[in-house]
């Protein structure tokens, strides 16, 4: 009964670590191009993923076993709490640390790491190295590859057929008023940041000031309309809708992954297992997901409207695929790819900040085995 009540904690810990580095990646364009607030994003973020994670009952049975562990090792081991337990806390432990210095890394990969660890302290040789390759690690490696490749072209084109269609992006000089104060001493400054010189009064007056930037400094920013709908609108909605649909995709690709730590023991009944998952991710997400939304949407690139949507549709297209054809991929890989490769075109690409989100792909996996090892030899050590 206490390992059975250790692998549920563990299992609900691993989902609500992947909120709260994963809730915001589906919605990260919205924040990043500015079309959303944070807390805005976030809420359709946390919305679509739990729907996502309940429609994941009836349409992602492949992923489920996938992450059981069956295939990978004996059946006797696949169906230990201690080796569930230890996967899912290795996991868990990975992402949350991941999440804590802001660093976007893949639950997936943290899972496969689990797997491993846990897998050569309590299987040995009977681990079986060559499923883990072609299941888990292939598609890992392809996936940000693949949203590279895809979305530079996609977006050529789009940008083409958008020129073609009289929809412009348009430039601007923006002009308003702005409060400055006199003091008596005559210096001048903005409201906020007067310096007063004397006790004497100051003089209150509104002067115009020009800001000169692109379409991001005005209201409108797209001009044309399309099938009578303003272009600004018809950009708008897709891009939220889009980015409903990436998050959706994300709790219909990862809740299988987690759920399948419980479900192979019969810990909880499907429904009530999912929607608990469903649950701790929504959580995770709304507490501490900030640090992980400024890398996504801020640091990685900079993205007008058309770039952050064109990001989202392949993204989401790669990873609901993927989830019908039972691929373990990962979000956040395709995700950082397609962001990355606007950013390659649009020359706002950060090298620095890819490097390091690569370099914490690459540390995850061992960290997670190590952990994951770790806690699998404790539970030896005691039994």
């Amino acid at each position: 009964m206490v390992l059975l009540a250790s692998l549920i904690a563990a299992t609900l810990f691993l989902a609500y670590t992947n909120g709260a580095n994963d809730n915001i990646k589906g919605v990260a364009t919205l924040y990043g191009s500015g079309a959303a607030t944070y807390r805005v994003a976030l809420l359709l973020g946390t919305a679509a993923t739990f729907a996502g994670c309940v429609a994941s009952v009836f349409l992602a049975d492949t992923l489920i076993k996938a992450f059981s562990g069956k295939g990978l090792v004996p059946a006797a081991v696949a169906a230990a709490p201690e080796f569930l337990t230890a996967v899912a806390a290795g996991a868990g432990a990975t992402v949350l640390l991941a999440t804590r210095f802001g660093f976007p890394i893949s639950t997936t990969h943290a899972l496969t790491g689990g797997l491993t660890g846990a897998g050569l302290v309590m299987a040995g040789s009977d681990l079986n190295l060559s499923a883990l390759g072609t299941a888990f690690f292939l598609p890992l490696l392809i996936s940000p590859l693949l949203a590279v490749v895809l979305t530079m072209p996609i977006y050529k084109l789009a940008s083409v057929a958008v020129s073609r269609s009289g929809i412009k992006r348009e430039s601007c000089v923006c002009v308003g008023p702005r409060e400055f104060v006199a003091a008596e001493g005559g210096q001048m400054s903005g409201v906020g940041q007067a310096v007063l010189t004397g006790s004497g009064p100051t003089n209150r007056s509104m002067v115009p000031e020009l800001t000169i930037g692109t379409a991001a400094s005005c209201t409108t920013k797209y001009s044309g309309r399309v099938l009578g709908i303003t272009a600004q609108s018809l950009v708008d909605s897709v891009h939220f809708a889009s980015a409903a649909a990436l998050s959706f995709a994300r709790g219909l690709n990862d809740t299988p992954k987690i759920a399948g730590l419980l479900l192979t023991m019969q810990a909880l009944d499907i429904k009530i297992g999912m929607i608990a998952i469903a649950s701790a991710m929504a959580l995770g997400g709304l507490l501490h997901a900030h640090r992980v939304a400024e890398t996504m949407s801020l640091k990685i690139s900079k993205m007008n409207d058309g770039q952050a949507l064109t990001a989202n549709l392949v993204t989401a297209c790669l990873v609901i695929g993927a989830s019908r054809l039972g691929m373990p991929v990962s979000t956040t890989h395709v995700s950082v790819g397609a962001i990355s490769g606007i950013g390659i075109i649009n020359g706002s690409a950060d090298r620095s900040v890819i490097s390091s989100v690569l370099m914490s792909w690459v540390c995850t996996l061992p960290i997670a085995a190590g952990l994951a090892a770790l806690v699998a030899l404790t539970f030896a050590l005691y039994n």
